[in-house]
C-alpha cells in the first residue's frame, strides 16, 4: 500500500529533543521544526549546493532567490521607524562576513506573532507574502495558524515563524498561549476602521504579558489601504503615526489585495529580526566575539601550570 513507505520514513525520523515548538501540532511538523531548531539537519545554499561531507540528509529546499537579502530594506516613514540607518549594524555585517554569527551554515530562526481585531486582514497579509495569493472568501482563523518563510542574509540561512492568531474573543485564550518567545510582534489594524486602531494598544499589552518588552521588535501595520481614499488615508495615517510613536513601533501601510508594500514590509521584518538575533549572540559572548580563538600561553601565567606549582610547594 502507498502509505507504508510514508509511515516507515517517519518511524525512522530522529527523536525529539527538548520541548516541541508546536505542542498541538502533528508529529511530522514537530519533528521538522525541532530538528531545524537543534540544527540537526543541514541547509542548502541559495544555489542548492549540498552541505558538508559529514551531513546526513538535506530535507529543506534551497532558499528562493527573491528571499536573499544583501542590504537593509528601508522603512516606510521616518516619523515612525525603529531606526533610520541605511545599512545593517556594522557588527552584524562584520560577523556574517567573517562567519562569526555562531550559526553560519545552520538554521537561524525568529518567531513573529501577528495580532489584531477580527477581520482586519492578518491572514490575508501573511498569505499574500508567503503564497502570493488573496482569497476574497474570508474564513476566521480558529486559534492559531502557522507559516514558515525562509531567507538568506549575507549567506546565513534564516527563517521567520509567522504565527497568525485569532482575533475573536472566544479564541483569545488559545492564541495567547502561543505569544511567548516572540522576537517580533505585528499589530494589524484596518485603515478604514478607527476602532481597530484604538484596540491595538490592548492587543500589544496582551502580547507583552508573555514577552520581555526590551527584547521584542514592534510593528504597527495598517491593512486594506486599497479601500481608503487619499483624504481618508491621510487622516488615519496621522492617528496611526501617533500611536506608533507612543508604543515605539514601526509603522507600515499595506494592501493584501494589490500587494502594495507587503513584500517590502516582511523583508524589513526579516532584516531587523535577523540583525537583533545576531547582535544578541554577539552580546552574549561579551568581550570575546563568537568564533574567536582562545590561546593559552605556555608560561608561568598559565592557570594550570600555576596551580600545579602551588600544589607542589605545599607538599613535604
Amino acid at each position: 500500500m502507498s502509505h507504508v513507505p510514508v509511515l516507515k520514513s517517519w518511524r525512522e525520523a530522529p527523536p525529539l529533543h527538548g520541548p516541541p515548538s508546536l505542542p498541538f501540532a502533528p508529529p511530522q511538523l514537530r519533528v521538522l521544526l525541532d530538528a531545524a531548531q537543534q540544527s540537526q539537519f543541514p541547509i542548502t545554499s541559495s544555489a542548492g549546493a549540498p552541505g558538508k561531507a559529514g551531513d546526513k540528509m538535506n530535507i529543506l529546499a534551497p532558499v528562493r532567490r527573491d528571499r536573499i537579502l544583501a542590504e537593509l530594506p528601508q522603512c516606510l516613514r521616518k516619523e515612525a521607524a525603529l531606526h533610520v540607518r541605511r545599512d545593517f549594524d556594522p557588527r552584524v555585517t562584520c560577523a556574517c562576513q567573517e562567519h562569526r554569527t555562531g550559526t553560519v551554515g545552520r538554521f537561524k530562526i525568529s518567531k513573529v506573532i501577528v495580532v489584531g481585531d477580527l477581520s482586519v486582514g492578518k491572514t490575508c497579509l501573511i498569505n499574500r507574502f508567503c503564497k502570493d495569493t488573496f482569497d476574497k472568501n474570508y474564513k476566521a482563523t480558529i486559534g492559531v495558524d502557522f507559516e514558515m518563510e525562509r531567507f538568506e542574509v549575507f549567506g546565513v540561512p534564516f527563517s521567520l515563524q509567522l504565527w497568525d492568531t485569532a482575533g475573536q474573543e472566544r479564541f483569545k485564550c488559545i492564541a495567547s498561549t502561543y505569544y511567548r518567545g516572540a522576537q517580533a510582534i505585528i499589530i494589524v489594524f484596518n485603515l478604514n476602521d478607527v476602532v481597530s486602531l484604538e484596540h491595538t494598544k490592548q492587543w500589544l499589552a496582551d502580547a507583552l504579558k508573555e514577552n520581555d518588552p526590551s527584547n521584542v521588535l514592534l510593528f504597527l501595520v495598517g491593512s486594506k489601504k486599497d479601500l481608503s481614499t487619499p483624504a481618508q488615508y491621510a487622516l488615519m495615517e496621522k492617528d496611526a503615526l501617533k500611536v506608533a510613536q507612543e508604543i515605539k513601533a514601526e509603522y507600515w501601510a499595506v494592501s493584501s489585495l494589490t500587494g502594495e508594500n507587503v513584500r517590502e514590509f516582511f523583508f524589513r521584518v526579516a532584516a531587523l529580526t535577523f540583525e537583533a538575533n545576531v547582535l544578541a549572540e554577539l552580546e552574549k559572548s561579551g568581550a570575546r566575539h563568537i568564533g574567536d580563538v582562545v590561546r593559552i600561553n605556555s608560561d608561568d601565567k598559565n592557570l594550570y601550570l600555576t596551580a600545579s606549582k602551588k600544589k607542589a610547594t605545599c607538599c613535604p
